[in-house]
């Protein structure tokens, strides 16, 4: 997979694209990406990449030349095949389920606004795709982009040292992941769940389950709502309904 992000400060993206997961993938070559400062396409002679909106208003609008120059030039032979998301208060929410979906993907190109706003028409005849990371306001796209990127590049082929790692995580299954636990068996009196013990792999894979419909019931309970169960799941389910009743 290859991004190329469009931000008006690059550097803000050094330390998260070249730690970790994000920095392993690199490594593996299985992720590149392009820093482009959108400011270096505008035709102003002030290098101003924003304006005052029409119609009056607080705050300055990004104008939509730089951003259009640059998108165009980043992609002359491969248009049709790129996703070109925008980072946007007003974009879809984003979820495991669009991670999943844009990791499938070669070329992505993530738009990182700042000011108060869009001119309309970046949004209209340019992105593919409007992403919020949340309901709440940043001063800018580049969080957003940080978030989404590791989200989705976590998620590619050979990235990750245990392959199901990605599959069992939070949301991956619709339901919160279940407990985890690892050595010493007994901390200050806090003991590991017997049946962790067990090595009975069967029980093991029953008590995890019931302990992620448990937290997703107490503390995601909306995740339940389109989720297809099994008649065991939803007795369970019934279960703990009665015991919180």
């Amino acid at each position: 997979m290859h991004a190329d992000i469009l931000t008006l400060f690059p550097e803000m993206f050094a330390g998260v694209m070249n730690t970790s997961i994000m920095k392993k993938a690199q490594e593996k070559n299985k992720f590149d990406y392009h820093l482009i400062n959108f400011r270096e396409f505008t035709k102003n002679k002030h290098n101003k990449v924003d304006d005052y909106p029409y119609g009056g208003g607080a705050g300055m609008v990004l104008a939509p030349q730089p951003v259009f120059d640059a998108v165009e030039a980043l992609t002359k032979e491969h248009r049709e095949k790129t996703r070109i998301v925008l980072m946007c208060p007003q974009g879809e929410p984003f979820t495991q389920e669009k991670a999943v979906e844009l990791s499938k993907e070669e070329n992505l190109i993530f738009i990182c606004g700042h000011y108060e706003g869009y001119d309309e028409r970046i949004r209209q005849y340019l992105a593919t795709d409007e992403i919020s990371i949340g309901d709440f306001v940043l001063t800018g796209g580049e969080l957003g982009a940080m978030v989404v990127l590791d989200s989705v590049v976590r998620l590619l082929p050979g990235v990750l040292g245990n392959e199901t790692s990605a599959v069992e995580d939070s949301f991956s299954t619709g339901l919160l992941e279940h407990p985890h636990y690892t050595r010493p068996a007994d901390f200050r009196g806090m003991k590991v769940p017997e049946v962790l013990l067990s090595g009975d792999h069967g029980k093991i894979a029953k008590w995890r389950k019931e302990e992620s419909l448990k937290r997703t019931y107490e503390r995601r309970r909306d995740l339940l709502e389109n989720l297809k169960l099994s008649q065991a799941d939803n007795q369970f389910l019934q279960s703990l309904t009665h015991h919180h009743e």
